[in-house]
């Protein structure tokens, strides 16, 4: 079949030049669309992480602290310290820190058991980290009671990719 300029065609018929910048401008917008659907999915990570460890009950803000630098320049190795404020003794104690992340790849990044004959509740490690993020410490302790603490850490270097 032969077109000559002076008929119209299909494409031509159902396509107006209205249409076809209508259609640029929404290709080019999709990918900013996202962006606020993904700021609230890497935020349920964290709430749905921190939930897991809690069994679902609401961590008490308090008696928590966690120590990251505010600036880590390589996400590969990251310093974490966390210290909670507990007797230690056999009827309250802390059983449980469970260190979870907003952007990590695997939301759980470590988990520690202790007792009371840890003589205190403190745990230092390095931990890798995708991105600049939030970062929680739940404990779970003795008597049912959940505690958290969150800090936020900037990444520039990030590690676990899901590329390597």
């Amino acid at each position: 079949m032969t077109i000559s300029h002076g008929e119209p065609t299909m494409l031509a018929a159902t396509l107006s030049r209205r249409g076809v910048i209508s259609g640029g401008v929404a290709i080019t917008l999709v990918p900013f669309a996202s962006w606020p659907g993904a700021a609230q999915s890497e935020a349920g990570q964290l709430t749905d992480a921190i939930s897991r460890a809690t069994g679902g009950r609401t961590p008490l803000a308090a008696g928590v602290k966690l120590d990251l630098p505010e600036l880590a320049e390589n996400g590969f190795s990251v310093p974490l310290n966390v210290t909670i404020d507990s007797p230690m003794t056999e009827r309250d104690h802390v059983r449980f820190i469970t260190i979870v992340s907003e952007k990590n790849p695997a939301p759980q990044i470590a988990r520690f058991t202790l007792g009371p004959r840890a003589g205190r509740a403190a745990v230092r490690t390095h931990v890798r980290l995708a991105d600049t993020q939030r970062i929680a410490a739940v404990a779970e302790t003795s008597t049912g009671r959940f505690l958290i603490g969150v800090a936020d850490v900037v990444v520039t270097i990030s590690a676990c990719t899901n590329g390597g």
